[in-house]
């Protein structure tokens, strides 16, 4: 079966071993989403494909390295190629994670974590988070989307419930959310909740649905005895009943499929994005405007 993606509001990651599918064939996507740090260097293959297809989608850039909630600060030379790159692509949308990635090394360098560590629900980590949002939006000129992570491990001086947190922050800095509801399954599977999708969804009611910009979609791996964010399956069908009661209270958000690890072919990924269309009502209209400036 062929996909049969048309909407303005439903995309894909886009990965490497897509980039010719894309390309060729030009799918009715709303948006394509691709990491930052990919694209990093100037000029190359990269950069010329993902311009040439940039044509033809809206593109959003999702990244990984920034570490908003990394007490020794942000890292300069990540926020100068993040900055070079939004200059020089004018995306749609530009994201990273609510997260510590790095910390002083010990050769007067970056020592990075190779993850997305969680940091402490509390308010010196709420002051931290919005001094890094606002520097890192003051630099790019516009608004920073930030995303809830998974975690397999938490702190032990939480004093704030996350969507609480995240409601804070978005007041504070004038951000949005990037609201990750596979992220939201695994966390809830792995602290032992007896009803992880009426979890995820109390947590859905908690924040403020104006602030919500996005919402990623990804497939997990629960078959050891830590469920793993891994992106290399199909959305489970936990995470679609999350996202049938998401719409319900935020309307039809832009909506990712994301799929990083064991790809399937294109045509597979587009099928999964059709299903993003099945799940809202109709008819919808919910058109993705760019988001507004920085002040």
């Amino acid at each position: 079966m062929r996909a049969t993606v048309a909407s303005p509001s439903i995309g894909i990651g886009w990965r490497a071993p897509h980039a010719r599918d894309l390309l060729q064939r030009r799918p009715a996507l709303g948006f394509i989403e691709v990491h930052s740090e990919n694209f990093f260097a100037l000029g190359g293959e990269a950069r010329a494909a993902l311009r040439a297809a940039a044509e033809h989608h809206p593109l959003s850039l999702h990244g990984v390295g920034l570490g908003l909630g990394s007490a020794s600060g942000l890292d300069p030379w990540h926020l100068d190629r993040l900055a070079e790159l939004v200059a020089d692509f004018r995306p749609r949308h530009v994201s990273d994670h609510a997260a510590f990635t790095h910390g002083p090394g010990t050769d007067a360098g970056w020592a990075h974590a190779g993850d997305l560590l969680p940091i402490g629900l509390n308010p010196a980590s709420l002051a931290l988070m919005a001094r890094h949002v606002d520097q890192v939006q003051q630099r790019l000129g516009r608004v920073l989307a930030v995303e809830n992570i998974s975690a397999c491990l938490w702190r032990d001086d939480d004093e704030i419930a996350e969507p609480a947190f995240f409601n804070a922050l978005t007041r504070m800095t004038g951000c949005r959310l990037l609201l990750d509801l596979n992220n939201l399954v695994v966390n809830a599977l792995n602290r032992g909740a007896a009803d992880p999708v009426a979890q995820a969804c109390a947590w859905v009611d908690a924040i403020d649905a104006h602030s919500v910009d996005e919402i990623h979609l990804a497939g997990h791996d629960a078959s050891g005895p830590l469920v793993v964010d891994d992106h290399g399956s199909a959305v489970s069908e936990s995470v679609w009943a999350v996202y049938r009661h998401a719409l319900h209270r935020l309307g039809p958000v832009p909506t990712l499929i994301e799929w990083d690890t064991a790809l399937p072919d294109f045509d597979t990924l587009l099928q999964e994005a059709d299903r993003v269309a099945t799940c809202r009502p109709q008819p919808w209209s919910s058109p993705w405007t760019p988001l507004p400036q920085a002040a």
